[in-house]
């Protein structure tokens, strides 16, 4: 009887954990395909924190660059900047990563991104509490004039 209960115990404990480090979740990643020469291009998607926190970098072996970047109005002028400080994620919030808004950027591309390739991307969050989580992704690459395509289910690792 004493066995069952430490394995129960250990089973419950495992299952608590599990639900504790994964606490954002990437859906619908997308990359905007490039022609050849082309040195940049966004990375789309929606993400959802459930404690909330923030998405703080982001990495890809097909760019030599890769940061969070915003673009707004400024005037009559739409301006783009990088988020040095990370892209805040309130908790419990669908925050979506579009063109013309938040987005990824890839920057010093090594390749022509193609219609039909997968793009590699690791995402760093860090959460209220100061702990970070990876999520690692592909997200597949959509013609060159893609604006938002429709959502994929996708599944994201999360670790």
């Amino acid at each position: 009887m004493k066995l069952h209960h430490l394995a129960t115990l250990a089973i419950l404990s495992g299952l608590g954990m599990g639900s504790a480090l994964a606490q954002t979740a990437v859906s619908n990643a997308w990359v905007r395909g490039t022609v050849p020469a082309q040195k940049a291009t966004g990375a789309f998607m929606q993400i959802k924190s459930t404690q909330g926190g923030r998405l703080v970098s982001a990495a890809s072996p097909v760019a030599g660059v890769v940061e969070i970047h915003e673009m707004k109005m400024d005037g009559n002028v739409m301006k783009m900047a990088a988020l040095p400080k990370g892209l805040e994620l309130p908790a419990g919030q669908m925050v979506d990563l579009k063109p013309g808004g938040y987005h990824v950027m890839l920057m010093e591309l090594k390749q022509t991104l193609k219609d039909g390739d997968t793009v590699p991307m690791s995402l760093v969050f860090e959460g209220k509490d100061g702990k970070r989580e990876t999520v690692e992704l592909k997200a597949p690459v959509q013609p060159l004039g893609a604006g938002n395509p429709a959502p994929m289910h996708q599944h994201q690792h999360q670790h």
